[in-house]
């Protein structure tokens, strides 16, 4: 995997992204919804304004001779050329703060040289709120802003726990379930960054309440894995295995080590791992 190479190419990406939402600075310009995306979301104007960006550059690199298959967020999947590396790709992570001007959002880029999530051998996120980029390479380890994390480690008792996934009712129903496991909530909206702040040790443990797919952590979760840290998906595991499309859905779980995991697996009530 040539990192520079990838490193490169996303922050060209991330900056045409950071291009599209400079032109759309107000709520105005950003939440009309066109309709609705493969993954099942509703997609907005800054989501496909941004997506298109993305793509845009990704057909410069095919007609430069690359080939590769693209899975994005909003349009599915589509194959450059012969197939190859495999792109996984999350326009703008966060989609609803984004589209309020609330400053957690990111791209997300996940390259892969096969189908499944055990086949992403780069990862990078641009935070459009505080402007940092992170990213992992695949037996390379993980770095924020050119800095190698690793040194900072959450805590195995987790005194802060952040949570995704949450609409209101799911909030309700499932947060009571951790106490005495988590002493600290937060919840920010966007499950990429949050796994970010994971890997950076300042979280201890990140759950999403509801199922996502893989475009949602296919970046992520490398820097996650590249620093010694643990992730689960409770319901479609084993999780190498999870494939890479819009497709696949399951709650995520994240923490220091595994035993975090099936702990917060065991409040969402999913069964424990084989």
């Amino acid at each position: 995997m040539d990192t520079a190479r990838w490193l490169a190419l996303c922050h060209s990406c991330a900056e045409d992204v950071a291009h599209v939402l400079v032109e759309r600075p107000a709520r105005a310009d950003r939440e009309g919804v066109l309709g609705t995306g493969v993954g099942g979301d509703e997609t907005t104007l800054v989501d496909d304004a941004a997506e298109r960006a993305v793509v845009a550059r990704l057909e410069a690199l095919h007609a430069e001779g690359a080939q590769f298959t693209l899975v994005s967020e909003e349009l599915g999947e589509r194959r450059f050329g012969d197939g190859g590396l495999r792109f996984v790709v999350d326009p703008i992570d966060g989609s609803v703060n984004a589209k309020r001007v609330l400053p957690f959002f990111s791209l997300s880029i996940a390259i892969a040289d096969g189908a499944r999530m055990e086949d992403v051998a780069f990862g990078y996120l641009r935070d459009f709120g505080s402007g940092q980029e992170w990213w992992a390479a695949r037996g390379e380890g993980a770095w924020l802003d050119g800095t190698r994390l690793g040194e900072e480690r959450p805590k195995a008792e987790i005194e802060l726990l952040m949570l995704e996934g949450t609409f209101t009712h799911n909030v309700a129903e499932l947060t009571p379930a951790f106490v005495g496991l988590a002493y600290r909530l937060r919840i920010m909206g966007s499950l990429a960054l949050a796994l970010c702040q994971l890997a950076a040790g300042r979280a201890d443990a990140v759950c999403s309440l509801r199922p996502i797919r893989a475009v949602d952590i296919a970046a992520a979760q490398l820097l996650l894995r590249e620093t010694g840290l643990a992730i689960d998906l409770p319901d479609a595991r084993p999780f190498d295995a999870s494939p890479l499309d819009t497709v696949a859905r399951s709650r995520v779980v994240a923490g220091a080590n595994e035993g975090v995991c099936a702990a917060l697996a065991g409040a969402l009530g999913a069964p424990a791992p084989a």
